[in-house]
């Protein structure tokens, strides 16, 4: 990965690192909220959740859109499958690392018989 890349990944884990942020995720994937709306589902202040809501819209997970005074926002699934993406590239380069120990293990082992 290139420095936009990586600036990128770190953006969109940073936003998915709170709980809050996630479960906002959770309902904007599942449809168009307005913001005020997202509001009143948590026991915080209105300001604090459009906070919330600008990290995951400047981390690219979220887009809104204006309606009259109203806010949307709606999830990104291609960003979503972006740090899906990202999870598994990183499972992969572990799995070969595991499995490189595993081969290292075995020609080190002293062979019985």
């Amino acid at each position: 990965m290139n420095g936009d890349d990586e600036d990128r990944a770190d953006a969109l884990f940073r936003a998915l690192s709170d709980r809050t942020r996630r479960d906002i995720m959770r309902r904007v994937l599942a449809g168009e909220h307005s913001v005020s709306a997202l509001a009143a589902k948590y026991d915080m202040s209105f300001a604090a959740v459009q906070k919330h809501v600008a990290v995951l819209e400047k981390a690219g997970l979220i887009t809104k859109r204006r309606t009259g005074r109203e806010h949307l926002a709606s999830g990104d699934v291609t960003a979503l499958r972006s740090v899906a993406a990202m999870l598994t590239e990183l499972e992969q380069v572990w799995r070969g690392r595991i499995g490189r120990i595993d081969e290292l293990i075995a020609f080190d082992s002293p062979k019985e018989g």
